[in-house]
């Protein structure tokens, strides 16, 4: 018996087994250039569908920003928030996901058309939202980023999945930096993130439980800016109220991407209590004031928040499927 021909055979075979796990777990990787051989054009084409779209509606950053953050944080970046379902009973139905704006899903099912048009059945969804989210983040005057792909689609989006998913308006900086960390976000990443308040708006519902104390006609939180709280309370009277009505979250540059939410921030002018509280938290606060201080490093630090978002609970492989409509399970 020839042993060592033995031991050479079975080194072989482990040898091969390794390379076949090293392959298979390569192949299960995002990478920044995952569509090269099969769409190599497809991050200039979203862009050109973006830029169309936010030439029209300057909504379409914060509702693409907000759709991109609501759809990882509910099952991983698997484009699950965009099925419509005739039941009602899709992620987009449930309560928390109510206001987002038509908007962000407008701009990309409009996207995937111009996708298909060139790379028909090759690039998901879910990439496509997160291409799009990059983009409108430079369209908004903030900075650009490398987008890692080869996420697919999701095969499932239920309401029920939603509830405690996503950070309320109400929440403290531990309620934030746990909901987060549940994720394998670091509260630095929150608080970059964070920063996409610096464009937007809200509507009064959200934020008016801060604005209103009969028994001293002062504002119900006094964290909050008096001056502010007496503008925000012009806007959203307690009764008769438009429940239309909003208020811009970034109230210096709500079109503009840059680090003015910070500074207001310190100036006591946020205008949810989960964004004030990130300055008058200790553990918070050095990096709000940091940010507030210094625009590049709010920017280095969001755009390196923003690749770890898109990383989470990410379909890849064999997993999920590659939708014909973003709107719609194949």
């Amino acid at each position: 018996m020839d042993t060592r021909s033995d031991k050479t055979t079975m080194m072989w075979f482990f040898l091969g087994m390794l390379f076949c796990f090293m392959v298979v777990e390569s192949d299960a990787q995002l990478s920044e250039n995952f569509y090269a051989s099969t769409c190599p054009n497809v991050e200039r084409i979203v862009q050109q569908a973006i830029t169309t779209k936010y030439q029209e509606t300057r909504i379409t950053a914060p509702a693409t920003l907000r759709l991109f953050f609501h759809d990882c944080f509910v099952g991983g970046c698997d484009a699950s928030m965009l099925i419509a379902a005739d039941t009602g009973d899709a992620e987009k139905d449930a309560p928390d996901n109510l206001s987002l704006a038509g908007d962000g899903f407008d701009m990309v099912i409009k996207a995937k058309v111009a996708v298909e048009a060139q790379c028909p059945g090759v690039v998901s969804c879910a990439d496509i939202l997160a291409l799009a989210a990059r983009d409108v983040v430079s369209l908004a005057g903030g900075p650009g980023f490398r987008v890692e792909l080869g996420r697919r689609d999701g095969l499932v989006s239920q309401a029920s999945r939603v509830e405690g998913k996503l950070p309320g308006p109400e929440l403290n900086v531990k309620g934030l930096v746990d909901l987060f960390a549940s994720n394998g976000l670091s509260m630095t990443d929150m608080i970059a993130l964070s920063g996409a308040h610096t464009l937007g708006f809200s509507h009064c519902n959200r934020f008016a439980n801060r604005l209103y104390n009969f028994s001293t006609f002062m504002p119900m939180d006094p964290t909050l800016d008096f001056a502010f709280a007496q503008d925000l309370m012009k806007t959203c009277p307690q009764a008769g109220s438009d429940p239309g009505a909003v208020a811009n979250l970034d109230l210096t540059t709500p079109d503009v991407f840059d680090n003015n939410y910070y500074k207001n921030l310190v100036a006591r002018k946020g205008l949810f209590t989960s964004d004030q509280v990130l300055f008058n938290d200790f553990s918070s606060q050095p990096t709000v004031v940091r940010f507030a201080n210094n625009a590049g490093d709010f920017n280095d630090a969001f755009t390196a928040a923003m690749r770890k978002l898109g990383r989470v609970g990410v379909k890849v492989g064999n997993e999920g499927e590659i939708r014909r409509a973003c709107n719609a399970f194949n």
